[in-house]
């Protein structure tokens, strides 16, 4: 996908079904999980009733998508990864040859204990197949694979369940069966050198990964590491050692040919996520799970956060979720903060002809002083029939700033 050429227009939709389990609490995480596997199996029926209940929701629009998030989806079985993809199948019209992503842990990858690498056997019953095959076999053709870093030391300070070696291990056996692979690295760890650094995404390259997601480490409130600086037992986060890393970071991947097209996202040519660009380009998607978000059009929605209240709640034919209604300046403010985030900016065509002169007269007054301080540029092209397309993007300099700047360019009254 080109740098100019952008999904929108493009029919269809995306289905996150949300895994809420993990082995156990990584430090940053505050995304809704449980470390008890003793409700696994009734989750899923509940997972499998909502797709039912809620068929009719895309049932003009084909599913382009499907991703397994979490928590750690691969804590499930093949058995269980596959009764889920056959329901959707079942309940959803579904393209030929849908992009299908399973988020997955190295040692869930590697270890024989681990619940996805039971013994999975070919038709014929004979030969053993390798937990990547048994994937591919089942329709998963892509693979997000938690690696974070490289580094036993960080790892530990992370509390992640995998290893070094684990890590290196998963990606060069990984490699030989699936070519869309993304991995997650972690920057702006303090006291992390560029150097340190520089060698995690060199690893990285050496195994031939087409796309990588890399994200400043963060806290939030309420976690363990949010407690530990507040303790002292961990040392506050530099955000100018995260902007170093993170000019490195582009600079890096750009000379190994990765285009940046989203401020978290690097993918070489044909290996962006379809699945997540639809969710910045506003295309419709529904969640699965609890905790799931879901958005169409003018509404939004989100399930509870709480996997007993969620089950109970499905198996009552209610679904436990929360709507919100989207007015038009709601929506601007979404389109303005999702699509500075990306190579193809924010249109002021599509300005103009969804939310009218006030907003497109707003925005440009707006950016005035970006563009004047070099964090936003203003470029124009030709659409897929040939129309000019006027945008407003983010410059280098302006790509690690650009939270703040989206919310000055809000609408507001």
């Amino acid at each position: 996908m080109g740098e100019n050429s952008s999904p929108l227009g493009r029919s269809g939709g995306a289905l996150y079904i949300h895994i809420p389990f993990c082995k156990q609490a990584c430090f940053y995480c505050d995304f809704h999980f449980s470390t008890s596997l003793k409700k696994k199996e009734a989750l899923i029926q509940a997972l499998v009733k909502e797709l039912e209940l809620r068929k009719d929701e895309l049932k003009n629009q084909a599913i382009e998508t499907i991703y397994f998030g979490g928590g750690t989806p691969s804590l499930l079985t093949i058995d269980e990864l596959r009764f889920l993809i056959d329901e959707v199948y079942k309940n959803y019209s579904v393209v030929d040859e849908p992009e299908i992503t399973l988020e997955a842990n190295p040692d869930d990858l590697m270890s024989p204990r681990a619940p996805a690498c039971r013994t999975v056997r070919q038709s014929r019953g004979l030969t053993k197949e390798t937990i990547f095959e048994a994937y591919r076999t089942i329709g998963i053709n892509r693979l997000s694979i938690g690696v974070q870093s490289f580094f036993e030391d960080d790892l530990k300070h992370m509390n992640r369940a995998h290893n070094a070696e684990e890590a290196k291990t998963c990606l060069q056996i990984a490699t030989q069966y699936f070519d869309n692979i993304t991995i997650d690295l972690i920057y702006g760890i303090p006291n992390m050198s560029v150097e340190k650094w520089n060698e995690n995404l060199e690893t990285a390259f050496s195994y031939g990964v087409n796309h990588i997601s890399s994200y400043a480490l963060t806290v939030e409130p309420k976690t363990a590491l949010d407690a530990f600086i507040k303790k002292g037992d961990y040392p506050p986060i530099d955000e100018s050692l995260a902007l170093e890393h993170f000019n490195h970071l582009i600079d890096k991947t750009k000379e190994k040919g990765f285009i940046h097209y989203e401020i978290s996202n690097f993918g070489k040519p044909d290996y962006f996520s379809k699945h997540n660009t639809s969710y910045w380009q506003g295309k419709p998607y529904i969640g699965i799970g609890p905790s799931a978000h879901s958005f169409r059009g003018n509404q939004r929605s989100w399930n509870i956060s709480n996997n007993s209240k969620y089950m109970a709640s499905i198996q009552n034919n209610i679904l436990p979720n929360t709507i919100e209604k989207l007015s038009l300046k709601d929506r601007y403010n979404e389109y303005i903060m999702t699509g500075l985030r990306t190579i193809w900016g924010v249109s002021l065509n599509k300005i103009e002809q969804d939310f009218g002169d006030t907003y497109l007269k707003h925005i440009k007054t707006s950016a005035e002083k970006f563009i004047e301080r070099g964090l936003l540029i203003t470029s124009s092209h030709l659409d897929e029939n040939k129309n000019p397309i006027d945008i407003i993007k983010t410059t280098q300099k302006g790509k690690f700033l650009v939270d703040g700047m989206a919310s000055e360019l809000f609408f507001l009254n």
